[in-house]
Parts: C-alpha cells; sequence; structure tokens
C-alpha cells in the first residue's frame, strides 16, 4: 500500500469526533502550555499520561501531538510581547520580536510567528509523511566528530548576538560555558564544579537559567528603573496585520527556517535550539537591512520560529521510525508508547499503522486548528502590553514561579532562581547581552560529549575531526563564517588606497611625456 493510502487511512482515523476533540483539547492547552514559562509541552504530556490511561492510543497520542505543536505557537507569545521564552527554541524569537513589540508591532511579530508556524508545520509533517525512513538514516550517518562539527558550526551564530562590545559578549558566553560543567562528568562520572552540594549534581537546569535571565533580571530592572514610570508604548500603534512589506520579508525566512530545522531535528543531536541559532544567524547576513537586528528585524522572528517548528515535526522521525528520542518531549513520548505496550520502530509502522498513520494525519489538522486559533488572536494577545506594569510584571513573575516549582519542587530550585535572576539584572544595568549565556549553556556540553566521544574512539588522534566529508565540509564552513568577513573588509581596506594612489599618478605622468 502506498503512503498516500496509507495517509487517507490516517486521515479517517483522525477525523472521528473523539479524535478531532482530543486535537483540540491539545492544541488549546499546547498554546496555554507554551504561553506559560517554565513548563513547556515534556512536563505537560507527563502529567497527562496518568490522565489519558483509559484513553485509545490514537485519541491520547493525537492530543500529545497537539500539546507539542501548541506549545510551539505559544512559546513564541511571551516571547514577543514579555521578552519571556518559556521554551529554548523560543528564545531566538524573543531577541527581535520583543524589540518589534516595544515600537508597536507586536501584532505583526505574533502573525509573522504563527503564519511561519503553519507553514513550517505542515511542511515539516509532509516530510514526515513521505521521506521519513530516507531521512532517519541521517542518523546513522552521522558520527561523534560530524556532531561535533555540527556544535562548532552552530558556535559561530555567537557572532551575531554579542551586542555592542564583542568583550561583554565573550564574557557572557564564557558565563554559559562555566555553568555548563557544573554536575557529573558523562564521561568519568565524577562531579565537577558541585562544591559539595547535591542539589548541584544534575547541573543547572536550562529551563531555570532561561526564565531567571529573560524574565526575573528583566522584573528586577524594571523595578530598579521605577515601575511607576511608563514608555508610553502603543501596542497596537503598527495595525493589528502584516504589511505588504512584512510578507515580502517574511516568506524567504520562511522556508529557509524550515529547510534548516526539519532535517536538523531529525538528527539525534539536533533538537529545536541548533536550528533556530543559525537560522538567525543566515538572516541577519542575508538581509538587505541588517542595520534592523537587535532593535527589530522581522526576519529574526520569522526565520527561527519557522525552523523551531519544523524541528518539532523533525524529532518525530527517529522516534517512531528508529524508536530513538532525540528531545525531553519525545523521551516522554516513548515512555508514553511503552504505557501502552508498544514499541517505536520500523515495526510499529507494519503492527499499528492505523495508530502511526492516524498520528500523522492529526497533526495536519491540528496545525489547522492552531492556525485558526492564534492568528486572530494576535491582536487580543498584544492587548497584554496595555496591562499596568506592576500587574504585568507581578503575574510573569508568579507564572515563572509557578513553572519552576514545578519542574522539580524544589526550594533550592527557586534559589537558583533567584539567584540567576541577580546575574540578569547585573547583566542588564551594564548591557551584558544574554543570548550568549543560554548559547553557551546549550552547546557547550554537548560540543564536549561529541568531542571526548570521538577522541575516545580515535584513541586521542585528534585527526579524527576531520576524517569525513561532513565534518571537514562542516567545519570549514565554520572557518569560513568567522574569517571571511574580517578578511574581506582588509582586502577591501587595502585595496582602496592603492586606487587612489593610481589615480594620482596619471596626471602626474602626463608632464613628463
Amino acid at each position: 500500500m502506498s503512503t498516500f493510502e496509507l495517509l487517507m487511512q490516517g486521515f479517517g482515523v483522525a477525523l472521528q469526533p473523539i479524535n478531532l476533540l482530543m486535537a483540540f483539547i491539545g492544541s488549546v492547552l499546547g498554546t496555554a502550555i507554551g504561553v506559560l514559562p517554565g513548563i513547556g509541552p515534556a512536563l505537560t504530556i507527563a502529567l497527562l499520561m496518568p490522565v489519558t490511561t483509559q484513553l485509545e492510543p490514537a485519541s491520547a497520542f493525537i492530543m500529545f501531538a497537539g500539546i507539542l505543536y501548541g506549545a510551539m505557537y505559544g512559546g513564541s507569545t511571551t516571547s514577543i510581547l514579555l521578552n519571556t521564552p518559556g521554551e529554548s527554541g523560543s528564545m531566538m524569537t524573543a531577541l527581535e520580536g520583543n524589540q518589534m513589540a516595544r515600537r508597536g508591532r507586536g501584532a505583526a511579530a505574533l502573525a509573522t510567528a504563527a503564519i511561519g508556524s503553519f507553514i513550517a508545520g505542515t511542511i515539516g509533517t509532509i516530510l514526515l509523511s513521505f521521506v521519513a525512513p530516507s531521512v532517519s538514516e541521517l542518523a546513522f550517518i552521522f558520527g561523534p566528530q560530524d556532531y561535533f562539527a555540527l556544535m562548532i558550526l552552530s558556535f559561530t551564530t555567537i557572532s551575531v548576538v554579542l551586542g555592542n562590545s564583542r568583550l561583554r559578549g565573550m564574557i557572557a558566553v564564557t558565563i554559559g560555558l562555566g555553568l555548563g560543567v557544573i554536575g557529573i562528568d558523562a564521561q568519568t562520572g565524577q562531579s565537577r564544579m558541585t562544591f559539595g552540594s547535591l542539589d548541584l549534581l544534575d547541573g543547572i537546569p536550562f529551563t531555570i537559567v532561561l526564565v531567571s535571565l529573560f524574565a526575573v533580571g528583566e522584573i528586577m530592572f524594571v523595578a530598579s528603573r521605577s515601575l511607576a514610570r511608563t514608555e508610553g508604548t502603543n501596542p497596537l500603534k503598527g495595525g493589528i496585520w502584516m504589511t505588504r512589506e512584512d510578507w515580502k520579508r517574511s516568506w524567504k525566512p520562511w522556508l529557509r527556517g524550515t529547510a534548516l530545522g526539519f532535517p536538523i531535528g531529525v538528527l539525534p543531536a539536533g533538537g529545536s535550539e541548533i536550528p533556530t541559532f543559525l537560522s538567525y544567524a543566515v538572516e541577519k547576513r542575508l538581509s538587505k537591512h541588517p542595520e534592523e537586528f537587535g532593535s527589530g528585524a522581522i526576519e529574526g522572528v520569522a526565520g527561527p520560529e519557522a525552523a523551531n517548528n519544523a524541528a518539532a515535526a523533525g524529532i518525530l522521525v527517529p522516534l517512531l521510525t528508529l524508536g530513538l528520542p532525540t528531545s525531553a518531549t519525545s523521551a516522554i513520548l516513548l515512555s508514553a508508547f511503552q504505557g501502552y505496550g508498544l514499541q517505536p520502530g520500523p515495526l510499529l509502522f507494519v503492527n499499528n499503522a492505523q495508530l502511526v498513520w492516524g498520528l500523522i494525519a492529526s497533526l495536519y489538522i491540528g496545525n489547522l486548528m492552531l492556525i485558526v486559533l492564534n492568528l486572530p488572536l494576535a491582536g487580543v494577545w498584544v492587548r497584554l502590553l496595555m496591562i499596568p506594569r506592576p500587574q504585568l510584571y507581578a503575574g510573569i513573575m508568579i507564572f515563572a514561579l509557578v513553572g519552576v516549582w514545578g519542574l522539580s519542587t524544589s526550594w533550592f530550585d527557586l534559589l537558583l532562581m533567584f539567584l540567576m535572576g541577580l546575574l540578569g539584572f547585573v547583566m542588564r544595568v551594564y548591557d551584558f547581552p544574554t543570548a550568549p549565556v543560554l548559547i553557551g549553556l546549550i552547546l557547550g556540553p554537548m560540543a564536549e560529549q561529541q568531542l571526548r566521544r570521538a577522541l575516545a574512539i580515535s584513541q586521542g588522534d585528534p585527526s579524527t575531526l576531520v576524517a569525513t566529508p561532513i565534518s571537514a565540509s562542516l567545519l570549514a564552513i565554520a572557518v569560513l563564517i568567522l574569517v571571511g568577513p574580517p578578511l574581506f573588509r582588509y582586502l577591501a581596506g587595502r585595496g582602496r588606497p592603492a586606487r587612489g594612489r593610481s589615480a594620482l599618478a596619471t596626471p602626474d605622468s602626463n608632464p613628463a611625456q
């Protein structure tokens, strides 16, 4: 039976009334969860697993898929309006989206994020339907040295978020790398920089750092500058819809973000962070308005948000075809499959074809539900900015506390959130960029793990890092990105005086003749 015929059978399952209801509940719940900082789809699905044991497997997984996609949509709302990303994949969206909101263009930012999410989610689901088995073979092609090269390439995105001072930016990266090494060393099992604290053995949770630096640090900064003072910003002065220029500047980033997000999301070490970093860097380099980045460039919202949602579809490929979880959410979904006595892998498509194709078909339906739900609400959501600032920031703080407490019910995590918030406040006061901290925290441990794994396999031979065509190509691209621009500027600077001297020499030569 062809893939198209199987997909049509899947729509027959997904369009059943109970499954449509589950898709709607999952989409709404996922959107709401995405708005709450710190909670995320993985925790939500984990909390709902005991509740869904009485449901049919197809209905339960259709709801879980709606939560996954809905959280991607909802995460962009607080990122753009409140500079408070609830998930790591929404971090890059916050950089430009919040600046657009401050300029009264929050509705346009929400609209381009919603449309980009829909386009990327739809294309990603189509690829999941038709090319999942072949794309999943990338998991077998990539070795540790290839993953390390991919991490190094991702590190080049730091250069576009360093802020006004490269020194401050590099200090921020170093802070992130330092936070990333805290905990138990995965290779040796030894504790590192825990200072005898058992609570630090598992490392610094990324969600706590994310919420603290963006939300808590921002709240402290605003409070220190007097909450009573208002900026007089009208959140709707830019209109409640995208202009013709916005559409023109957004459609290419939507497609480029999708092209980056899906294949990297498929990789075991991919996730949503790397493609969003790369998408932001690509859009800044290709934009005709690079001067707007940092002050509200719509490309910086459209590209990363599309990459984020395409990666969400990508993580389902290795999960369904190989039984390989590549993110926290897919790991929870794997345990949900096993709770129903199902083992994801090639045989799942044979033994439980109705379930698998019903789940895939529900992604199309859920994606359509989400765009219908979220796009008209852009003008409503943006009115959050009209709430008086004391009440608004108090609400953000409460949601942050609830989200962090819900992760582990640990008082130590709340203390850690306060300390990280102080760090965010100090960085905000002295104009240190926060994004490099998070990039260093994410990519540092991942790069270290793949580097040590590659060197262990090669018995310490460093040449293994360029031994494969993939790793050599990725490292060459990273070097070109770092060295190319200053080299071209240097060559251009040398060329201009030379042309000037030749031009001056021409008149002098005539009298001599």
